[in-house]
C-alpha cells in the first residue's frame, strides 16, 4: 500500500524540490520535473500542475530560475534552468530542509537521521 504525504507537508518542500531537481539535471520542462519526482519517489509524491507552475513562476520571479522556450513540433515547451543566485539558493535550501527534517525525526524519535547538523 503507497502513502501519498500530506499536500501541506509537499507544500514547504516544492521550491527545494524544484531547485534540487534542476541543479543534478541542468534544465527540465515542467511535465518532466512531475513525471521526475513521480518516478523517483516510486508514485509517493505526486505534484499537480496546480502546485507546480505558480512555484515556477515564482521561483522566476525571484530571479532563481529562467526560462528558455522551444519549438517541440507544432507545441511550445518551456525549459527551466537555475541562475547563478539559483544555484547559491539550491546548496541553502537543501541545507535548511535537511535541518528541519532532522529537527523533526529527533523530535518525534530522539534520535538524530543526519548527525549534528550545527
Amino acid at each position: 500500500m503507497k502513502t501519498n504525504p500530506s499536500k501541506e507537508l509537499l507544500k514547504g518542500t516544492l521550491t527545494t524540490i524544484i531547485l534540487r531537481l534542476l541543479s543534478e539535471k541542468g534544465k527540465m520542462y515542467g511535465y518532466q520535473l512531475a513525471q521526475c519526482v513521480k518516478e523517483s519517489t516510486d508514485g509517493k509524491i505526486l505534484i499537480k500542475e496546480g502546485s507546480l507552475y505558480p512555484a515556477l513562476h515564482k521561483l522566476e520571479a525571484d530571479g532563481l530560475i529562467e526560462c528558455e522556450t522551444k519549438m517541440i513540433g507544432k507545441r511550445k515547451r518551456k525549459y527551466y534552468h537555475l541562475t547563478p543566485a539559483g544555484q547559491t539558493a539550491t546548496e541553502k535550501a537543501i541545507n535548511e530542509l535537511l535541518d528541519f527534517l532532522n529537527t523533526i525525526h529527533h523530535l518525534i524519535t530522539t534520535e538524530p537521521i543526519y548527525g549534528n547538523t550545527q
